[in-house]
């Protein structure tokens, strides 16, 4: 995917005293981009991002786990924090990354993909604690935008810019909830860095501060459904860099309901959702090449 050049960010590159001494086209290993270590002309039309959860209690990991579901699967890359494999799942070619937790670590993986492949597709699959009465536990949850509360994505662009899922990814993901029978709501979700205080948990022993004590009412009361550590920096940059971003999580608690704490519920559902999504996506995706468009809508299930 070539990379629009706008005068504009041409303009910072002049007023960037060390833009000469910027390696370029960016830190290689072995001819391979050093942070993921992928063989670019290996990497699919289709990426999800995943992370070594063990509240997701995948087994393994999560790459390899979702490869398994994948036909002709194979290794595109691995480093000391990333693993990435790609593979076909009813047509669609889709790659699955998994590494650390948290926005900081998953905009290293996400810049190798939007530098160096033309991976059109990120979404974020994984675990969540529900803020809302409507998030149970084990349901899957479709998010339609994300309140950015991280660090990471701000140092991209101020907090007023949203941090949108795609119309097309949220549509394909209802649609496969639907067609699988999965128990799923849609909605806002949060994002920050701190999974304890910042979140509105305590940390050792019982710390908190009043700041604190008040972010699980403010999500509730705004209708968020639950929260994670990653999607922020994912919806924030496919929207700058002109991908599309999703997000399907599966809810493991609730502490606004009481809801106990049950590790890997709901994790094989959210996977098979997200993956049969894609399939409805490429299908999208698709029709629109067919009628030589580039924004799909419902007439052109119908060719009109």
């Amino acid at each position: 995917m070539e990379h629009e050049k706008r005068a504009s960010v041409e303009l910072m590159h002049e007023r960037y005293e060390y833009w000469e001494n910027v390696p370029k086209p960016g830190l290689f290993i072995d001819g391979k981009p050093a942070i993921t270590q992928i063989d670019k002309g290996m990497i699919g039309d289709y990426m999800l991002i995943t992370v070594r959860d063990p509240l997701a209690a995948y087994g393994k990991d999560p790459a390899e786990l979702i490869a398994e579901r994948l036909d002709q699967p194979v290794l595109a890359g691995k480093s000391g924090m990333f693993t990435t494999y790609t593979g076909f799942y009813k047509g669609a070619r889709i790659s699955v990354c998994s590494g650390g937790s948290g926005s900081p670590e998953v905009e290293l993986a996400l810049n190798d993909f939007m530098e160096y492949t033309d991976c059109s597709t990120f979404i974020r699959v994984g675990s969540a604690g529900g803020v809302s009465e409507k998030a149970e536990i084990g349901d899957c949850i479709i998010s339609s935008g994300v309140f950015r509360e991280d660090g990471t994505s701000k140092a991209y662009i101020g907090h007023g810019f949203p941090a949108y899922c795609h119309y097309e990814v949220v549509t394909a993901m209802i649609q496969a909830a639907r067609r699988l029978g999965k128990a799923h709501k849609l909605g806002v979700t949060a994002c920050m860095d701190s999974d304890f205080v910042g979140n509105g948990r305590p940390s050792v022993g019982g710390y908190m501060q009043p700041w604190n004590i008040e972010k699980l009412g403010t999500y509730n009361r705004a209708g968020i459904l639950c929260t994670d550590r990653e999607s922020s920096i994912v919806m924030t940059m496919c929207n700058l860099f002109g991908r599309r971003g999703g997000a399907v999580f599966h809810i493991t608690d609730n502490i606004i309901t009481g809801g106990k704490f049950k590790e890997g519920s709901g994790t094989d559902d959210a996977t098979e959702l997200v993956l049969e999504g894609i399939a409805l996506l490429h299908e999208m995706d698709m029709q629109k090449a067919a009628a030589g468009e580039t924004i799909w809508n419902p007439d052109l299930v119908q060719g009109r």
